[in-house]
């Protein structure tokens, strides 16, 4: 880069950083006259009929004051909803209309409910505050059904209703990745169907794809922060609700670790309600793996602004597969403190994963069909192949009401990693299913540190209101790749062939050490016209990635050092209380890829690129039924082994035009609907080889469909029947589009009963995952990294749990 652009890029950086100054300062009280105030005190409002506590939190989000309730006083109440012009008082009245309940301000800007004096003037009530301007530290309120929340975590841009979102999301609640026995990551995204696992449930980590783009464990967020969160396997036990994000988001949170595009995922952590809670989970997962669950959260001091948070886990056993041996443990402790203006959050965490003989995918050479997954019955890993993972963690969070209409948040996450694995890889070389078996001992320790800080203000000018939010952040983590190689042995796909286990190592490979250095500044202004109505969110990030490496200690030729400015338009327009449309253009910078082990030119780095989406959409929110309906185009570089010269690297140019449609809620009482479909049309053009253009991404399924049910049964109280049905039609494994995987079905059925004994509340769940016992190939890797390879899908597999509420 030269001296001037350097030069335009610090000029521009500190203009913006002096313009978010300005405006964070504007909106003083010294800045905005009395009488003004006083004409903004009434304002525009829309809010659809459905269960009273969901009607109040988003009138309470929409208004921007917090509000505490008794969740007991909610049930069974119903609202008629509203739509038009109100003060706050004016609006919870309206809201409350018949229901019994009173509101009651506690402090400036907070309210709690209580009964009305005539039905009980001695009710005593213990607020839980359900809204607040924090997806961190403030429980997101259920959907109809309580499968999924009506916000979502925006980062920087603070936590929003989706009505409002200029994108599509959706947040998953912790009650589902529980009644649906839901272990780790992977087994929640299945109730998506923009999202698909490409890697073995029995391998050695997880990774997913977005509307057909890859997205690793890193990529997830914890509380906003990249990297925080365990490399290989995230346990749903620690999290509150879970974000998925379709699209770029490098606006809201910033650049991820390893460059994800096609959307982000974000969990947040649990805290501690008014209510003491002690839960006891004890679990089976077929064929022997007995675990325990421990959740504990209690409130203490004055208005008990101190909570505690502790969830634990162990479980260990064979599975369904031969001489695979899974031993999970976890330990996360949240603490918060909630004050009236300030408001603090911390996660400590560790966790342990051990597998013996993890699957891998299944790699083709050039000279093999694609095999046929139903004669795979086997574990093709060998006995004396492991994976061993280790994380600890930590994140901070806070926030502090400088005034009314000025916020400071920041927050700060750390990670310690030691990762050991003994592998192979399968790598079929004919017809028959023949492949080599060459150990490899593969380590990596990772070290992490993060922090991000902002300003998030509110103002009016005129009939205009503004959301300014203004944000800095930077990622580092360094990693140490290192192992050696072991004498090959044969075995075959369909009758693996027992070999011995390593012994002394036939190459020592290089050590590789690298540094990630990620920074960022991010402005934007989400403006509302006709009384918000209309929203319109205007922000740019200037983004800088520098990556260095060593091998045995010699400086790499592939580092970098890259910076641009990214830029982001959302727009929301409500047609009416219950519909919203929205559209979005956004760009995001992205880490370049690293050239897989497969390849000649191992952990060679490539420099980072740019990808942009145009995205339009439609959101129907009924009160008890939400959907969004959406169709976007993403577009991002292209990357590919080339078959002849094993070299890794750039192949052409990628888009994926692609329409999603998704559904959540309870049409109709004690029935709950959860999935959708997404359709994608991907086309490589530029590619090295002019007769690849035109062809279809490889990875990559026209239709994906997830159709999740539950059914409360009439006649026996506390009964729940549940079913899913997840569709993915056929992939290509490689942009010469001469190999394709067919299309594959999974079915899921369970039951859950819940009823109370000798005082305690008792649920029972039961599942079974893939009934039909269905081998298929369910993936053909990550089309645009380097993750080509086929992924076998999980055998038929029972899952049992009991909780218990003391």
């Amino acid at each position: 880069m030269s001296a001037v652009s350097t030069e335009c890029a610090s000029l521009r950086l500190r203009s913006w950083v002096y313009l978010g100054l300005v405006m964070g300062l504007s909106v003083s009280p010294l800045a905005i006259s009395t009488s003004y105030a006083q004409e903004v005190e009434r304002r525009s409002y829309a809010v659809p009929a459905g269960e009273l506590g969901a009607a109040l939190t988003r009138f309470a989000g929409q208004a921007g004051v917090s509000l505490s309730v008794d969740p007991a006083l909610m049930q069974g109440r119903r609202s008629e909803g509203l739509s038009g012009s109100y003060s706050v008082e004016e609006g919870f009245a309206r809201l409350l209309q018949g229901s019994g309940l009173q509101l009651q301000p506690v402090r400036a800007g907070g309210y709690t409910l209580v009964a009305a004096p005539a039905q009980s003037a001695a009710l005593q009530i213990a607020p839980i505050t359900v809204v607040g301007v924090s997806p961190q530290l403030a429980s997101g309120e259920r959907y109809a059904g309580g499968q999924v929340t009506m916000q979502t975590s925006q980062g920087m841009l603070g936590s929003r209703d989706f009505m409002d979102t200029p994108f599509s999301a959706t947040t998953y609640t912790s009650e589902t990745a529980q009644n649906q026995n839901a272990r780790t990551l992977l087994d929640l995204i299945a109730n998506d169907p923009s999202v698909r696992s490409t890697n073995p449930a029995g391998g050695r980590f997880e990774q997913f794809t977005i509307r057909g783009f890859s997205l690793f464990n890193t990529d997830v967020a914890f509380n906003g922060l990249y990297g925080v969160l365990p490399t290989y396997s995230i346990d749903m036990e620690m999290a509150d609700r879970v974000d998925v994000i379709k699209g770029p988001s490098q606006l809201i949170n910033g650049i991820s670790p390893r460059g994800a595009v096609g959307g982000g995922i974000n969990l947040v952590s649990k805290r501690a309600a008014d209510t003491p809670l002690t839960e006891f989970t004890g679990s089976y997962a077929s064929n022997s793996q007995v675990g325990g669950a421990l959740d504990v959260g209690r409130r203490f001091g004055e208005d008990n602004r101190f909570g505690l948070r502790f969830n634990g886990v162990r479980q260990a056993g064979d599975t369904e597969w031969d001489h695979q041996h899974v031993d999970r443990e976890m330990a996360v402790l949240g603490l918060d403190y909630r004050g009236e203006r300030v408001r603090l959050g911390a996660d400590i965490g560790h966790t342990e994963r051990d597998t013996d003989a993890p699957q891998e995918r299944v790699l083709i050479g050039a000279a093999a069909p694609i095999p046929d997954a139903d004669r795979v019955n086997d574990n093709y890993a060998q006995a004396w192949s492991k994976a061993r993972t280790e994380d600890t963690f930590a994140a901070f969070n806070g926030e502090y009401d400088i005034n009314e209409d000025l916020l400071f948040y920041g927050a700060a996450g750390v990670r310690e990693s030691d990762h050991d694995f003994l592998r192979h890889n399968v790598s079929i070389i004919n017809e028959a299913g023949d492949f080599n078996v060459q150990p490899r001992d593969f380590t990596r320790d990772e070290s992490v540190r993060t922090a991000t800080a902002g300003l998030r203000s509110w103002l009016q000018t005129g009939p205009v209101s503004h959301e300014l939010n203004l944000a800095a952040s930077y990622f580092y983590m360094d990693f140490t790749n290192g192992g050696a190689r072991y004498a090959t042995g044969p075995s075959n796909l369909y009758d693996p062939v027992p070999t011995p286990a390593p012994g002394a190592p036939t190459r020592i490979d290089n050590e590789v050490y690298t540094e990630n250095r990620f920074s960022g500044v991010a402005l934007a202004d989400t403006l509302g016209f006709m009384d918000d109505r209309l929203l319109v969110t205007l922000g740019a990030r200037w983004q800088r990635v520098k990556v260095d490496d060593w091998t045995n200690g010699i400086k790499g030729e592939t580092a970098y050092d890259e910076e641009k400015v990214s830029p982001s338009v959302g727009v929301v327009y409500r047609l009416a209380p219950e519909v919203s449309i929205y559209a979005n253009y956004m760009e995001g910078l992205s880490q370049g890829k690293i050239a897989p082990s497969t390849s000649i030119n191992e952990d060679e780095i490539f420099a980072p690129f740019v990808s942009r989406q145009v995205e339009v959409g439609a959101k129907y929110d009924r009160g008890d039924v939400g959907v969004t309906l959406s169709a976007f185009r993403i577009r991002q570089p292209a990357y590919e082994t080339d078959a002849a010269t094993g070299v890794f690297g750039p192949n052409g140019k990628r888009e994926n035009r692609g329409i999603e449609l998704s559904t959540f809620g309870e049409p109709w009482q004690g029935v709950r609907l959860l999935g959708g479909l997404m359709y994608i049309d991907s086309e490589l053009t530029a590619t090295n080889d002019p007769t690849e253009d035109g062809n279809r991404a490889p990875a990559t399924p026209e239709y994906s469909v997830n159709l999740g049910a539950e059914w409360d049964v009439p006649a026996v109280r506390g009964l729940t029947l549940t079913a899913r049905g997840i569709h993915s039609s056929s992939q290509y494994l490689d942009q010469a589009n001469s190999k394709k995987i067919d299309g594959w079905e999974r079915y899921d059925l369970g039951a859950r009963y819940a009823f109370a004994a000798a005082g305690k509340d008792v649920t029972l769940r039961a599942s079974v995952e893939n009934v039909l016992d269905d081998r298929s190939w369910i993936s053909a890797g990550a089309s645009d990294d380097s993750a080509a390879g086929l992924t076998l899908s999980a055998p038929r597999t029972y899952l049992l749990s009991a909780t218990i509420g003391f």
